[in-house]
């Protein structure tokens, strides 16, 4: 009989993390759960479809209500570690991050941060997220494919960098490719640090620690047009955009398998590439 407590302990343990983190939690407990419907991004109307179709509880991936909603801002000191991970010194870290933070804290302020959870309790349906742990593991396997499959060519450009990227078949399926935002083809990539699991991108500050490290190039998720254009302006390192639905779908369809082998049935939507 599994539940939902059985599905987040199984991710935190995919991701190696043993807590769950403040961006990710159950809304609405379950038992007996054997059809799931999952998706990037499941609000009111996907709470509805599920009941309508007998699911017997729902996952999304971002966090649309309650406590994962309101602490979101918290899971970014998560990249302090990882930037010192990169060679930045912690306190430097520590500043750069500051500004994100708080901006993030504040917009969260005056959400509604009931609206998805009342609905979901009043349908009675289950219904969690789980955002840090899927970004963790898609980080750590796209990671590890770029230094499995570059880490020998000290000239690796950042063409080769995104024929290296389009091997993982989320990113040969999604009409949605991976990019060069900052650099050209024929650059050399340098040190490669994948970013995609801290919240969200840590912004300009962030990005130039790094470069001011060592690391010669980012792969992330998505970038604002602020940051690509301050590290235009820096001139320093590059930026390759891998896209952010399928990025997410990577640590998603870990996740999902491993669900599958347990017997849960799984349907996938809303920006899940399977």
């Amino acid at each position: 009989m599994v539940t939902t407590s059985d599905i987040m302990n199984l991710a935190l343990n995919l991701a190696g993390i043993d807590e769950i983190p403040q961006d990710s939690g159950i809304i609405v407990e379950g038992q007996n759960i054997k059809k799931v419907l999952f998706g990037v991004d499941m609000d009111t109307p996907e709470l509805l479809l599920a009941k309508q179709l007998g699911y017997d509880a729902v996952i999304s991936h971002h966090p649309h209500t309650g406590f994962p909603e309101i602490n979101f801002h918290n899971v970014l000191n998560r990249q302090i570690d990882k930037m010192v991970e990169f060679g930045v010194p912690i306190n430097k870290a520590q500043k750069a991050l500051k500004e994100k933070i708080s901006t993030l804290e504040r917009a969260s302020h005056p959400k509604n941060f009931d609206r998805v959870q009342s609905f979901a309790k009043l349908l009675n349906i289950p219904y969690m997220n789980i955002h840090m742990p899927c970004d963790i593991i898609t980080e750590n396997f796209v990671q590890n494919h770029i230094n499995n499959r570059l880490s020998s060519n000290q000239k690796a450009t950042l063409k080769d960098v995104i024929d290296v990227l389009m091997e993982i078949p989320e990113y040969q399926k999604s009409p949605i490719k991976p990019v060069i935002r900052v650099g050209a083809p024929d650059d050399y990539a340098g040190k490669i640090a994948v970013l995609m699991a801290g919240g969200t991108n840590g912004g300009k500050n962030v990005f130039k620690a790094y470069f001011e490290a060592g690391v010669g190039t980012i792969i992330c998720m998505h970038v604002p047009d602020d940051v690509r254009s301050a590290v235009i302006e820096q001139n320093i390192g590059n930026v390759i955009v891998a896209g952010h639905m399928p990025s997410d779908s990577i640590g998603i369809n870990i996740l999902i398998n491993e669900l599958e082998k347990m017997g849960i049935e799984v349907t996938t939507t809303s920006g899940i590439i399977r």
